[in-house]
């Protein structure tokens, strides 16, 4: 136990600023769940005023003066010690607070508020008009966060290491082009092949049946209900108010039976990985997942490697058989298994099968980098979008809502978010390797329903270190290399070949 009064500090000053980030987290959360329409207003100032209560706190300088004075502490502690480790994330989180005027942090809370709300009518009445301005306003504020940061490498460098701290636009580009034509070559194959079916899937099912089986499936798998909860969202997601209240949600769609299950794997793989961060670390910046994309290695395992494979269906088709025996009876595990695997260009980002996925993917982080760079105007994103859909799957959207008002993420300034999901996807297939290396019967696990293995094993690889380790170094400490593709496409590559047989 640290004796150190400096220290102690430190942890208290960083107790406060955990707190307040809670706080708005929470205020967020009932405003996509639970708040009235009206409330948005009301709300973005409540939300503005936490947020530069929390960057006050955050670029303070006693913080700052703290850090100074435990630089030699960190330089001559162990440096794989939770206190060095601490005290170098939060100096990194303070190098770039202060970088960040705090008129810039109250009007982005307060745009973003109201744009959530703007985005949600926008999409409901397919108008993309109605939401543009405030997009270009969100884009704007975006280039002034990161104009804070120049001179970067490229003005999309700042955005992303919001989100993935460490990494670089190049790094990312690379990672996609290496990816890309392994991707489409993939496609093609499956192309050629027959179509398997699946309009089993699209046929009514009763909302509050679809709700308990994804319960059941929680239940199953070990999800924790004493510290967390699932609710209803228009976008399915994931959020925490600490390591012992972690909330998640879904979305039901009556004729399409896959939705509300695979965003509830999805979104409790992301909750785990919240639920399972070393208690000690409560109300530290070393809580929550090091970055999206290992927080989306977690989400994505659970969602398709687990939640769409064949053992996981000879465990639960029975039972989802006696839920739904109307729509089910007749339909064979293998053809079911096959259908929840069908790959099948389509519109919707978080409806896409795991081959096409990525592609979804890549479309948006090119359309935010050429709106940065000024080569994309905001009010052309309707027309770029639909092209892009076109020469990447073969698509064109039939409107806005199926198309650049798919998402939530821009409403909430989340620019520099997408390329996370494809790099989760590529961390995903990296841990599975040797998940099943570690534990070679994991199949059988399954098949009998047993999760607590490979749960104990995330945990003990992943989870239980929260934010202590950057996530090219957490990768690279699990499987000896940092982010790399080759696995995931092992995975895609096999399990295609089986379903489609080429």
């Amino acid at each position: 136990m640290t004796t150190d009064p400096k220290l102690e500090k430190l942890k208290q000053i960083l107790n406060e600023i955990a707190d307040l980030d809670n706080a708005m987290s929470l205020l967020h959360w009932d405003m996509q769940c639970y708040m009235p329409q009206e409330g948005a207003e009301a709300r973005g100032n409540q939300i503005a005023t936490i947020g530069r209560l929390a960057h006050e706190n955050r670029t303070s300088e006693v913080l700052g003066k703290l850090l100074d004075d435990l630089a030699p502490f960190a330089a001559q502690g162990d440096p794989d010690s939770d206190d060095v480790r601490l005290i170098q994330v939060t100096k990194r989180q303070y190098d770039k607070a202060t970088k960040v005027p705090i008129d810039l942090v109250v009007e982005f809370s307060q745009v973003t508020s109201s744009a959530h709300q703007v985005w949600e009518q926008a999409r409901a009445n397919n108008d993309f008009e109605s939401f543009r301005p405030s997009l270009e306003k969100i884009f704007e504020l975006r280039r002034r966060f990161a104009d804070c940061f120049a001179p970067y490498d490229h003005v999309y460098d700042p955005l992303l290491d919001e989100f993935e701290p460490g990494l670089k636009t190049a790094d990312v580009k690379a990672i996609f082009e290496a990816l890309r034509p392994r991707q489409v070559e993939l496609l093609q194959a499956i192309k050629a092949r027959p179509q398997v079916e699946d309009a089993f899937l699209h046929q009514q099912y009763e909302d509050a049946k679809q709700w308990d089986f994804g319960v059941q499936v929680l239940n199953q798998i070990g999800y924790d209900w004493k510290r967390s909860r699932q609710d209803r969202a228009a976008h399915p997601f994931t959020t925490n108010f600490s390591i012992n209240d972690v909330r998640i949600t879904t979305r039901i769609i009556p004729d399409n039976l896959g939705s509300a299950l695979f965003s509830t794997l999805h979104e409790g793989g992301h909750a785990m990985y919240e639920l399972g961060v070393n208690q000690h670390y409560e109300r530290t910046p070393l809580a929550g997942g090091t970055s999206l994309a290992i927080h989306e290695s977690q989400s994505r395992m659970w969602e398709n490697l687990v939640g769409r494979s064949l053992p996981f269906w000879q465990h639960f088709y029975p039972r989802l058989q006696q839920t739904f025996p109307a729509q089910l009876g007749n339909v064979s595990l293998e053809a079911f298994y096959k259908g929840v695997n069908k790959v099948e260009p389509s519109l919707i980002r978080v409806e896409a099968d795991e081959a096409t996925y990525n592609m979804h993917v890549m479309l948006r982080l090119e359309l935010e980098i050429a709106v940065l760079e000024g080569k994309l105007a905001v009010k052309d994103l309707p027309e770029a979008w639909n092209a892009r859909m076109q020469e990447y799957l073969g698509l064109t959207p039939p409107n806005d809502s199926k198309g650049v008002l798919q998402d939530v993420h821009w409403s909430g300034g989340m620019i520099g978010y997408f390329s996370t999901y494809a790099l989760g996807n590529l961390v995903s297939g990296q841990l599975w390797e040797c998940i099943n290396t570690d534990i070679p019967d994991l199949p059988d696990q399954i098949r009998r329903g047993e999760f607590a293995a490979l749960r104990g094993w995330l945990t003990e690889k992943v989870h239980q270190y929260g934010s202590k380790y950057e996530p090219q170094e957490l990768v690279k400490r699990i499987t000896g290399t940092k982010i790399d593709p080759a696995p995931y496409l092992r995975y895609l590559t096999e399990k295609y070949r089986s379903i489609y047989g080429f």
